[in-house]
């Protein structure tokens, strides 16, 4: 084990050197007789990543950590965030990505020994349930006291995750926490990325933490932001624009986002949506059930039919944000499917498959 985490904090610590940030070893890579590691298949190209989409430059261990304002700090590891409060009376850490792990014991240290303030993590906030945010809860031992929705504690239950314990306090609409001096609002707007996904707000600081919604300077992570209620998850645009807010942490990537990296990604949506719009309107099932009606294939209609619909949503935001939003090249067609069958199936937007006449 010892080894093993050795090899991955030097494969790490390598990847940081090489591009802003960190990588990722891909799941779909082998190792050849040499031990170099070969792609399973081919890899395809992407267009370069604008300068603007990056953050801070990692340190050594492989996190940034920094003041956001205040005693409000935040910290990254090039994929993921979480922000902490120092009190008076101990630390209030917002998620605890696994990825970052027990960097997240290391940054606050290191900013409570410059700042004079306790490093006991007395409070933990659960944004959502999701373990790529909430893996590293059990690195802060029993006694802290962990703040979630009752929809988090509920996927919890369920989870049975020693990783992800049960939270202590949970709430339903609306929870000021105060500690040692400091403040955060916790809000429930009803589901977006998950059921159960929280809006993480410090007045004093005008700052708000919503994670999986917005991505400053990069499109959302694929099928918009893997989502489960897409039409919450759109609306969830205009509620973090009701907050007055001058810094965004939105728990993925390397830098924090401003109320113009807002206002880009909901033109980003709106884009989508339109082009969507109009795939559904104008695209022809017809040639999809002359192919495949003689075999029964049904699949075989509604696949080539969506696929088609799906390029032309696509193709047009690509061109559109390829240089403009990190990645435009690479998530879009997913967010493009998804979008459609939002539309199709929660709007009811369903182009040829409508009423059938009289």
């Amino acid at each position: 084990m010892r080894a093993e985490n050795s090899s991955r904090r030097r494969f790490l610590a390598a990847a940081a050197i090489t591009i802003p940030g960190a990588a990722l070893l891909g799941a779909g890579a082998m190792q050849s007789a040499s031990g170099a590691v070969q792609p399973a298949t081919a890899l395809p190209d992407f267009a370069p990543v604008p300068p603007s989409a990056f953050g801070p430059k990692l340190n050594d261990r492989g996190y940034y950590v920094g003041r956001v304002n205040g005693n409000l700090y935040w910290v990254t590891d090039a994929f993921y965030q979480s922000m902490f409060l120092t009190t008076r009376t101990g630390v209030v850490l917002v998620d605890a990505p696994p990825t970052i792990g027990h960097n997240l014991l290391h940054a606050i240290d290191e900013v409570t020994r410059a700042n004079g303030r306790p490093s006991k993590v007395t409070h933990l906030v659960y944004t959502h349930s999701h373990a790529d945010h909430i893996g590293a809860a059990g690195i802060f031992g029993h006694n802290v006291v962990r703040v979630a929705h009752e929809e988090t504690a509920r996927n919890l239950r369920v989870a049975r995750d020693s990783n992800r314990p049960l939270p202590t306090k949970t709430f339903d609409d609306h929870y000021t926490l105060r500690v040692g001096g400091e403040r955060l609002e916790l809000s429930y707007h009803g589901p977006n990325h998950t059921s159960d996904n929280i809006f993480v707000y410090a007045p004093e600081h005008e700052t708000l933490m919503v994670v999986d919604v917005l991505f400053p300077g990069w499109v959302p992570f694929k099928g918009l932001g893997d989502s489960h209620a897409i039409g919450g998850w759109v609306q969830a645009h205009q509620e973090i624009m009701r907050y007055p807010w001058k810094t965004f942490v939105g728990g993925h990537l390397g830098r924090l986002g401003t109320r113009a990296d807002a206002d880009l990604q909901k033109q980003y949506v709106d884009d989508l949506a339109t082009a969507a719009k109009a795939a559904l309107a104008g695209v022809d099932p017809t040639p999809y059930f002359e192919k495949y009606s003689s075999t029964g294939n049904a699949w075989a209609i509604f696949d080539a039919y969506l696929d088609e619909a799906t390029r032309r949503t696509a193709e047009p935001v690509i061109a559109k944000y390829t240089g403009v939003l990190a990645a435009a090249d690479v998530f879009t067609a997913d967010s493009a499917f998804t979008m459609l069958q939002s539309l199709r199936i929660d709007s009811g937007i369903l182009g040829p498959f409508g009423v059938r006449p009289s």
